[in-house]
């Protein structure tokens, strides 16, 4: 019984504990936060790319230098370790 007397109080700090750390925030950072949960975002930018088709597609050149790249030599590895 007494046990669970001791749990239950440290469940019922616990819980206090985080509704005061979720106010605190709150307080804090309103504004921020509100406008996020609203899906305007906390720093709206007004260059940022927007959703849909583009109106300028770039394409992008392929190189062929890549792939005559020296590529690094594999070690192998021994089958048993010294170990065993």
């Amino acid at each position: 019984m007494m046990v669970q007397v001791a749990a239950a109080l440290l469940f019922a700090v616990a819980a206090g504990l985080g509704v005061t750390v979720i106010i605190a925030m709150l307080r804090n950072n309103e504004s921020a936060i509100l406008s996020a949960l609203l899906g305007e975002g906390a720093f709206p930018v007004p260059g940022a790319p927007h959703p849909g088709a583009a109106a300028q597609v770039v394409t992008l050149r392929r190189s062929a230098a890549r792939r005559d790249a020296p590529r690094p030599a594999r070690q192998t590895r021994p089958a048993l370790s010294r170990a065993a």
